[in-house]
């Protein structure tokens, strides 16, 4: 149960009106913290904010604000599960790929971050480090990502490295092959950062 309990802990995030609950004022207050930039927040495809546990304890403090034990709980929780993992990021465009290194390196500062910008680089790079995650795109030079998704998944010892798929691409067939291949996560660019740790946490 308390294995459960961690997992579900690593992937919260609250909504405005949760954060406002914690921290004992109204909803609107929450969200004119965040409209001010006070209170760190991303923003879902539906347009709704989320805040990261880190971020509104972050918060409550600067403001002398009672962190109160739920909070606590799951900061706990999250900081007890290590981050250890591996990842490898496979994107042809650099700029993308560089921003999104950097990005899990302060948020995931155990990991070990990996980079590749072609099919053949992301092949002899997966097979020399074995990462727990790869970060892939699919319109690659090369080799094209479904092709590096397909000899991943070839042998059984990588069957616990779990695939995220992150492309432009807007047809139904590569997804299809994809899922049928076993990715965890089949997201259509554009994506937010927060979103793509959001999806690694809950993994």
């Amino acid at each position: 149960m308390k294995k459960t309990d961690e997992r579900k802990n690593k992937s919260v995030v609250y909504s405005a009106l949760e954060a406002a609950n914690l921290c004992g004022v109204v909803n609107q207050t929450a969200i004119n913290w965040i409209r001010a930039g006070h209170l760190k927040a991303f923003t879902t495809p539906g347009g709704q904010f989320r805040i990261y546990p880190e971020d509104l304890a972050e918060f409550m403090e600067s403001r002398d604000i009672h962190i109160p034990q739920e909070l606590q709980e799951v900061l706990d929780s999250r900081k007890s599960v290590s981050t250890t993992n591996a990842i490898l990021i496979v994107d042809d465009d650099k700029a993308f790929n560089d921003i999104t290194t950097k990005y899990l390196m302060k948020n995931l500062p155990e990991a070990k971050i990996y980079q590749a910008f072609d099919g053949f680089e992301a092949g002899s790079l997966f097979f020399k480090t074995r990462p727990d995650y790869v970060i892939l795109d699919l319109n690659l030079p090369g080799v094209d990502g479904i092709e590096v998704c397909r000899k991943i998944r070839e042998e059984d010892k990588n069957k616990k490295t779990e695939v995220i798929i992150i492309t432009a691409m807007q047809d139904e067939e590569s997804e299809a092959r994809c899922r049928a291949l076993g990715v965890a996560r089949y997201i259509r660019k554009p994506v937010s950062l927060p979103e793509l740790l959001e999806v690694i946490n809950t993994i």
